[in-house]
């Protein structure tokens, strides 16, 4: 266990002092990611973030007030807001992927109705669906999704998704996740995270899409059905935005918040847009890879090498202009990287990409130090990396940035290793990574 103390030599006492809750172990339909089992996290199975089950170990650990404001600016889909208001608090997110900030306020907020409304439209509609019997054209879809199923099985989607568009239905929403959540059951190509690969055949998980869709809407009409909407004096939010800039925090007041837990996106490269490309090009959100960059992509920090913009330059070369240690640390990182790409016929530039995400992190982390009340906790999970075998150790990065916004680094521990998947690459380096949680306390 790697521990770490501020600048003073002390330790002020905080309440995740005594013992870091372990990450639970796989099994419960969860491993390192969304849980596919527990209520509202199997709405749709989204590879980033952690399970609902730690989010509310690490909440519970933190020793809040009944009422608290939790804020989240890396939200994803809500994990730790439904586990905030599990545990009664109060919850504002930021996300800057506008679907599954989408997908995030459909689970936090008050439901139009009887979730028994919920399963009666969707049975209604496959029955509409399957006496129709209408070949349904494909030829305008992108070609990702024209390959990723069988004709007659893309033709009874297109089918649910038209009659979903045209319910005008309160639930229309709900409706719609359901039926993208049930896109991966039924594909019959290899469609795991993070990237689909149509040209690899599968047997499909569940090969009838219109009992795997209502099976969907059972579960979801099961947890609004369970949870308790009445009476409730806590407020729940998510705003589709970029957590860098102030205009995104706008429902947080100064100082109100009573803290954080949230897993910013790792620099490993994994792309969260691409990642359900699948899911926007279906719905017809984008239908292009150019029209995903320019709005999907647009807003969410530069993790990838695909992300690189001209805003995001300016913002990293202001950020090395500061000629801090952080800064200067980051730049030399970004010297190793550029002459390890230029030794690669095609290198990657990651010398762009690192300097941009820290830069955004330390946005990131004066805004948060602004919405947190003094002495109240942020708990970050987070991973290192090891581009072109450069280590970069971006928990300590981020807690020394933290520093220079407000924060005192109060512990630094490693969880469990990651990147064992690749380790049969003979190209890969041989450095150990971890992902890693870090404790900041709000001076």
């Amino acid at each position: 266990m790697q521990q770490t103390t501020d600048e003073s030599g002390t330790e002020p006492t905080t309440p995740l002092d005594s013992a870091v809750p372990q990450e639970p172990g796989s099994g419960r339909g969860r491993s390192h990611g969304t849980s596919s089992s527990e209520p509202f996290d199997r709405w749709f199975r989204y590879p980033a973030g952690f399970a609902s089950d730690y989010a509310s170990l690490l909440l519970g650990q933190l020793g809040l007030e009944p009422g608290s404001l939790i804020v989240d600016p890396f939200a994803g889909s809500a994990v730790t807001g439904t586990s905030a208001r599990s545990l009664g608090h109060s919850f504002v997110g930021i996300e800057a992927h506008p679907a599954i900030a989408e997908l995030a306020t459909i689970k936090l907020q008050q439901p139009p109705g009887d979730p028994a409304l919920l399963l009666e439209t969707g049975r209604l509609l496959v029955e509409k669906v399957r006496a129709d019997q209408t070949d349904h054209v494909t030829d305008d879809l992108p070609e990702l999704v024209r390959r990723c199923f069988t004709a007659e099985v893309l033709s009874i989607l297109i089918g649910l998704r038209e009659g979903i568009v045209a319910s005008g239905s309160p639930w229309t929403t709900y409706l719609k996740w359901g039926l993208l959540a049930t896109l991966r059951d039924v594909a019959s190509v290899r469609v795991g995270w993070p990237y689909q690969n149509p040209g690899m055949q599968r047997k499909p998980r569940h090969s009838d899409p219109f009992s795997r869709f209502v099976r969907r809407l059972e579960w979801m009409a099961e947890d609004i059905h369970n949870w308790d909407w009445a009476d409730r004096q806590q407020s729940h939010a998510v705003v589709a935005g970029d957590s860098t800039r102030r205009s995104s925090w706008e429902l947080i007041a100064p100082a109100s918040a009573a803290g954080c837990v949230s897993s910013p996106p790792y620099l490993n490269n994994f792309d969260y847009a691409d990642a359900t490309r699948l899911e926007l090009y279906f719905w017809g959100e984008v239908r292009t890879w150019a029209e995903m960059c320019s709005t999907v992509r647009a807003g969410m920090v530069t993790a990838t090498t695909q992300q690189s913009s001209v805003a995001a330059a300016r913002s990293a070369e202001a950020f090395l202009a500061q000629h801090g240690t952080v800064a200067d640390e980051v730049a030399d990182l970004a010297t190793k990287l550029r002459d390890e790409r230029k030794q690669r016929p095609r290198g990657k530039e990651y010398d762009r990409v690192v300097p941009e995400y820290f830069a955004s992190m330390s946005q990131i982390l004066a805004n948060l130090s602004l919405a947190l009340a003094t002495n109240s906790c942020a708990v970050w999970l987070v991973g290192d990396s090891a581009p072109y075998g450069v280590y970069i150790d971006t928990p300590g990065i981020i807690g020394r940035l933290a520093r220079e916004h407000g924060f005192g680094v109060k512990q630094d521990v490693k969880l469990r290793k990651r990147g064992q998947r690749w380790s049969g690459n003979a190209a890969r380096h041989n450095l150990e990574l971890s992902e890693r949680l870090i404790l900041l306390h709000r001076e």
